[in-house]
């Protein structure tokens, strides 16, 4: 969907499968809960992207951008120091193992809102630190509501899921419980990711346990409440990637859901885009949503720069393997189809660069190996179709290379939104044949250039 289609969005720092709707019963999940087996991991630390070289061989391009919507209102982004907040010790913890010490922009936006217990509509960019904005005070919150039953000496309520977070993919899923987990390591809060590719059964035992904190994809929580899973309990609601459900057909599910909870909770929504459809639904199960708006509307992150290199039909594998021996940290290729990611892949791996390939149609167990590969560093560079661009946040990703131009000026900057994360510098490059030229024309035709400069990759 193009830009025009859209209202508005903005951000800063601190996370693609799609829930298989041709079969949602095929679902799978990660899991922690009392009733079962805890899942317990050392939060890791993120780490920044080093620079890379530059060179005269590639021309420099614009990232897409335009201006923020008026109605949605842009506040105080000042950075705060997180050991100011007032957040629980133990949640402290697990933000300065982390690495974290300052807020981001969209964190310093919506971090009190969500402590008030408002709701808000929050629209921001790729790679700007959203999932801790409302992971953070969410966790925060079941401390304080433990913490009060102890102190009280009350005996401790029934066992109920408090927190539901609806994502569109089983990346994006995994990696919003990874936060979780990472955050509250030293605090016990018990999460978990449903999403495609294991049986209902443990999940339902899990959900029946009353899991705190829930990260599911809408196909496969549909499938639970259809065999009468209830959220009864619930307090809050985040509709995550909000547009990336609209276009990938979850709309329906996601209103059933959300005609199931509770009238009263809170919804939280965020956005890297806004079309009228998802802010008219907003408003209409919302009381009074504060609507806000950090950075740029649908703009890659400032810290990335964008480059094109024009390669003769049939020379793009060539041109990009040696390309990729000779650039440092992990990298990124994107790909439109699953077969190309396959070919790719194969052809890389047979000129001696290790790589693997993401994509759909690849089985649970190889798409989780690949991810899991390129994370420890065993791969170093991975081939994915669109699924992975708005799931992945793997730290240091170096450098995004389109070996297809994208189909979209919205794909584009979610393709390049895996990069420069977390105010990490990353680069951005496109490879362009001939007959692609009127593609990339019009991805860059429908946006406004960006106001900071753009330097070239090598």
């Amino acid at each position: 969907m193009l830009a025009r289609d859209r209202r508005a969005c903005h951000t800063r720092p601190l996370g693609d499968f799609r829930d298989d709707r041709r079969n949602p019963r095929q679902n799978d999940v990660r899991l922690t809960t009392p009733a079962t087996q805890t899942r317990r991991r050392p939060p890791r630390r993120r780490s920044r992207a080093p620079r890379a070289s530059e060179s005269a061989a590639s021309s420099t391009i614009s990232a897409p951008s335009v201006e923020p919507a008026s109605e949605f209102t842009v506040p105080d982004t000042e950075p705060l120091a997180f050991e100011t907040l007032g957040f629980h010790e133990e949640l402290i913890s697990g933000i300065r193992d982390r690495g974290f010490a300052h807020t981001t922009p969209i964190q310093s936006a919506v971090l009190p809102l969500v402590r008030a217990g408002g709701d808000i509509v929050a629209c921001a960019e790729t790679g700007t630190g959203k999932t801790a904005a409302f992971v953070l005070p969410l966790v925060d919150r079941l401390l304080a509501a433990a913490t009060a039953t102890h102190a009280a000496g009350a005996p401790p309520e029934p066992a109920r899921t408090r927190v539901l977070v609806l994502t569109p993919t089983r990346e994006l899923a995994v990696q919003i419980d990874d936060d979780v987990q990472g955050f509250g390591y030293h605090a016990g809060v018990s999460s978990m990711a449903v999403y495609g590719g294991a049986p209902m059964e443990p999940q339902s035992r899990a959900l029946a346990a009353g899991i705190p904190f829930v990260v599911a994809t809408p196909g496969r929580l549909m499938d639970h409440m259809r065999s009468g899973t209830k959220f009864d309990g619930l307090e809050t609601l985040v509709l995550d990637e909000a547009d990336r459900m609209l276009d990938m057909g979850f709309w329906p599910d996601v209103r059933r859901i959300v005609d199931a909870l509770p009238a009263k909770r809170q919804t939280l929504l965020f956005s890297a885009t806004m079309p009228n459809e998802i802010l008219g639904f907003a408003r209409a199960i919302m009381t009074d949503p504060a609507l806000i708006q950090v950075g740029r509307r649908n703009a890659a992150a400032r810290t990335i720069s964008h480059a094109v290199e024009h390669i003769p039909t049939g020379e793009k594998t060539d041109w990009l393997a040696k390309f990729l021996r000779g650039a440092a940290g992990p990298i990124l290729v994107f790909v439109r189809t699953k077969r190309g990611a396959d070919k790719l892949s194969s052809a890389l791996a047979s000129r001696g660069i290790r790589t693997a390939a993401l994509h759909a149609d690849r089985t649970q167990k190889d798409r989780l190996s690949a991810v899991e590969g390129f994370k420890s560093g065993r791969i170093r560079v991975l081939v994915a179709t669109d699924i992975a661009a708005r799931g992945l946040d793997i730290d240091g990703i170096t450098h995004v290379v389109n070996y297809d131009v994208p189909h979209s000026a919205e794909a584009y900057v979610h393709r390049v939104g895996r990069t420069g994360r977390a105010l990490a510098t990353g680069h951005a490059l496109t490879l362009v044949s001939p007959g692609e030229e009127r593609a990339l024309k019009a991805v860059l035709a429908s946006h406004a250039p960006p106001s900071s400069p753009t330097v070239a990759v090598p």
